[in-house]
């Protein structure tokens, strides 16, 4: 993985735009997740939420290191 990316002469760590990305993922997955009724079967939704970003942030970060 490379560690910076290059936005317009702004170099940005490629970390923070995994997160970015995660995060998103997480708010998107977590409001279908609500209306599917998923929550009822959760202890602690908002840990929950925290463990589900941070897989989806290692998995997107796997993806990526695989890729190049």
């Amino acid at each position: 993985m490379t560690a910076e990316l290059s936005l317009y002469g702004l170099y940005v760590p490629t970390l923070l735009l995994l997160s970015i990305f995660a995060l998103i993922c997480t708010r998107v997955l977590g409001r279908l997740l609500m209306r599917v009724g998923f929550y009822r079967l959760v202890w602690h939704p908002a840990l929950f939420e925290f463990a589900l970003f941070f897989i989806l942030l290692g998995s997107f970060s796997t993806l990526l290191t695989q890729r190049g």
